[in-house]
């Protein structure tokens, strides 16, 4: 399954028209999503007397500690990982993520965030190096001094280059996110028309082992919130990022055929 969706995000990646970049990465999902429900499906069928297989839990890198964008790479990771039913962990400093899961479900989000982290890169590059960002500004409160005394005001100054990349980044990040939900919605729809009381079963009865599984296993204290909170805002950025999210390769066709650590805080 692995072999068959790393084959769809390399011709994701390799071409240059949009649609087919669209149906590739879509079927990729759509391959992941029916794989995973018919892994619980057996799981669910599996005798009490038999070893099931259980949830796991995996260290994925990010970056290094320090480095600007890893909040954005982690957005995206986690984006992924919701539509995958993979919970997450964050730590502190971005550079790695706990996430939790079903070991077919971990495969399929890394395979599926290294093909989208190359692509967000890239798009986010191409928007910088075009210039774009510059048209746009942003409000700041400045402080200056008058008579002696400090006054504060209310300017425009233009977007710096490192805000409009992580705006750009994030939205980006947010719109497959988005899209990748809408392709698993239509898969589960889609195999619970077929087998509507098997397969609702099946993801109950593996929502529940997640759940406890993560119960029992992460340290987390608190809920990581994402990058907005230390990020300047660019609507300009933002909305060139969701044009790019949009494009950058998830729709509804169907399926094609086709031939990483370590956490101290949290």
């Amino acid at each position: 399954m692995l072999t068959r969706i790393g084959g769809l995000l390399r011709k994701a990646e390799s071409t240059d028209n949009a649609h087919e970049a669209e149906a590739f990465l879509a079927a990729a999902q759509r391959l992941a999503t029916k794989s995973s429900i018919d892994l619980a499906v057996a799981r669910s069928h599996v005798a009490s007397r038999e070893r099931r297989s259980a949830p796991v839990q995996r260290i994925i890198p990010i970056g290094e500690p320090g480095r600007k964008g890893l909040r954005t790479y982690v957005q995206l990771f986690v984006a992924i990982a919701t539509a995958n039913d993979v919970r997450c962990d964050v730590a502190r400093t971005s550079a790695q993520v706990y996430a939790y899961g079903f070991a077919a479900d971990i495969d399929t989000c890394e395979a599926l965030y290294a093909s989208l982290l190359i692509q967000m890169v890239r798009a986010s590059d191409h928007y910088i190096k075009s210039g774009a960002y510059r048209e746009a500004t942003v409000s700041k409160v400045v402080t200056e001094k008058r008579l002696g005394r400090a006054v504060r005001r209310r300017v425009e100054v233009p977007v710096a280059g490192v805000t409009a990349r992580l705006n750009f980044q994030m939205a980006f990040a947010a719109r497959i996110g988005a899209r990748l939900a809408e392709v698993k919605a239509e898969v589960v729809a889609e195999e619970s028309a077929v087998e509507s009381t098997g397969t609702a079963l099946a993801l109950r009865d593996k929502e529940v082992a997640l759940t406890d599984f993560y119960t029992a296993t992460s340290e987390a204290r608190g809920t990581w919130r994402g990058p907005q909170t230390s990020t300047g805002h660019s609507a300009a950025a933002r909305r060139a990022g969701d044009r790019a999210g949009r494009t950058a390769r998830l729709g509804t066709s169907p399926e094609l055929p086709a031939a990483r650590r370590r956490l101290t805080d949290r």
